[in-house]
């Protein structure tokens, strides 16, 4: 017997509440300076409720090799990787109209 989902009452294997997340979402990417003029690029704007930050960062930071941190409903990457990181979370299922680089 499987579980069922308590948000959108289908079985576990049939849930859709994560996929309904990602379409939901305003994702900004931008760049800061960080000491001694490093580069981070800076996601923002991913409900942390919906979808687990912490696995998110950690696949991002897997995919382009870079260290980075998930805190404060931010994922902080070492570099400059703005338009590598749309392309991942496009490839991860976010819409691409949802995520604005500045």
């Amino acid at each position: 017997m499987s579980d069922i989902c308590q948000v959108c009452g289908l079985p576990q294997e049939l849930c859709v509440c994560e996929s309904i997340a990602k379409e939901n979402q305003e994702i900004k990417i931008y760049t800061i300076k960080k000491k001694f003029g490093k580069k981070n690029t800076v996601v923002e704007g991913i409900d942390t409720k919906q979808i687990d930050l912490k696995d998110l960062g950690k696949k991002l930071k897997n995919l382009l090799a870079c260290g980075g941190t998930a805190k404060e409903g931010k994922i902080e990457l070492q570099g400059d990787h703005k338009n590598k990181v749309r392309d991942e979370l496009v490839r991860l299922g976010f819409p691409q109209n949802t995520i604005k680089i500045k």
